[in-house]
């Protein structure tokens, strides 16, 4: 077994954030021998990241954390342009005052997770605009596109998957790695960073930054990738029924940030504990051993654990309370997700199937007929037994009406 000399190195290889690294034995070296930079590109085409975003913020933090000195790069310029990578169709076309709300949005999770500051090793945060937004076309063309060769961009997988399923490239998306190499470039030459570090899609636009940069001013530069992510069940990281898990505490709450963990399949427990938490990993070994009930006490470490991370202390340890009332004690816990409906319309009342709809438990009012029919779904804890079952004014108990879809999601609807 290979003994990696730097500690970033180690705990990228044991924690199962290693995909790819353009030269893994050097970029160790350097990490050994003396502080190194390393950056991370967010763009920013919604007001917040979300969990899929995680593993790149946690391998920023650990950068931080062995002692050298991260970059969050916000896209303010790319953006602009849209990543084809992963994507069948171009994406959506925003203007700067969108792009600006978003990056002001995204900005405020970084703090939870990274310092900043002045300090040698304190994490830096960079607009990409600054230098993208004025590029003159011609005298850019001239000095960089020389460097890209046409033949093998169409064989970089981000782009060859689009055209492999016949779907449309726009000239524009095409720029995007040219873009994205440049920014490496550009951050080179501004704060010396010598590493980007991504997603597995992102390889192809990292190495071309490795490769501008050495053909333009010999420089030695390294990328490192991160696999992407899908549950022990193949589902896509992030998701659930209600949609994305947001890492912004004002899209998805605390509460349900820590729910999202504690319901984290058993086959996921070790890794994620590895992925999303700071745990020594031989208390992480020992957790991944639990076996039947006891699992569920590793899946509430992890929960907590990911909800200090992001929301706070006192963030997680109220979700924690809220969950072991409501699932444990038989409560309904004041943090639940809260939907308000009129005191007029919950008179008439609502079908069962639109109820459950309104209140998030499902993503349509088709998947909510369907947990109906399977007997999943309760009101005030008794299965509803029909999809037009009529819920509203006589089924208020202490203030609300409890709903719940399965045994691990519930939301209360109160009457305003």
């Amino acid at each position: 077994m290979t003994t990696h000399r730097s500690e970033f190195i180690r705990a990228v290889v044991e924690r199962g954030y290693l995909h790819q690294c353009t030269d893994l034995d050097e970029l160790d070296s350097r990490a050994a021998e003396g502080m190194i930079t390393a950056y991370i590109g967010f763009d920013c085409t919604a007001p917040s990241l979300h969990v899929g975003s995680l593993v790149s913020i946690m391998l920023l933090r650990w950068l931080q954390r062995t002692g050298h000195k991260p970059i969050v790069l916000m896209g303010g310029g790319t953006t602009k342009v849209g990543d084809p990578s992963g994507k069948d169709e171009s994406r959506q076309m925003l203007g700067d005052y969108e792009i600006a709300a978003n990056m002001d949005s995204i900005k405020r999770v970084f703090s939870a997770f990274l310092t900043f500051g002045d300090g040698p090793t304190d994490a830096l945060m960079v607009n990409n605009a600054e230098w993208l937004d004025d590029l003159r076309y011609i005298p850019f063309l001239r000095q960089y596109g020389s460097q890209f060769s046409v033949n093998r961009m169409l064989g970089l997988e981000s782009v060859k998957a689009r055209l492999d399923r016949q779907q449309p490239l726009t000239f524009l998306e095409f720029n995007y790695m040219v873009l994205q190499a440049y920014d490496f470039l550009e951050l080179c030459r501004r704060h010396d960073c010598t590493v980007q570090m991504g997603g597995s899609d992102q390889w192809g636009n990292i190495v071309g930054g490795v490769e501008l940069g050495r053909r333009v001013d010999g420089l030695s530069l390294y990328g490192l990738t991160t696999p992407l992510l899908t549950t022990a069940s193949g589902a896509k990281m992030g998701k659930t029924a209600k949609g994305a898990v947001w890492l912004n505490e004002d899209l998805v709450s605390a509460y349900d940030y820590w729910q999202y963990w504690r319901n984290t399949e058993d086959a996921d427990v070790g890794r994620f504990l590895r992925l999303f938490t700071e745990l020594p990993l031989d208390e992480i070994a020992r957790l991944e051993a639990l076996e039947e009930a006891e699992i569920n006490e590793a899946k509430k470490i992890l929960a907590t654990e990911a909800t200090e991370m992001c929301h706070g202390e006192a963030a997680a340890a109220t979700a924690q309370a809220t969950a072991q009332s409501t699932f444990e004690d038989g409560a309904i816990g004041d943090q639940l997700p809260t939907v308000d409906l009129s005191l007029e319309a919950l008179k008439t009342g609502f079908a069962a199937f639109d109820i459950l709809y309104r209140a998030g438990l499902t993503a349509t009012k088709s998947e909510a007929r369907r947990l109906i029919k399977a007997g999943g779904a309760r009101l005030n804890d008794t299965v509803i037994g029909a999809e037009t079952q009529m819920i509203g004014f006589d089924d208020i108990n202490n203030g609300v009406i409890k709903l719940s879809a399965g045994k691990k999601r519930h939301a209360l609807v109160r009457a305003v």
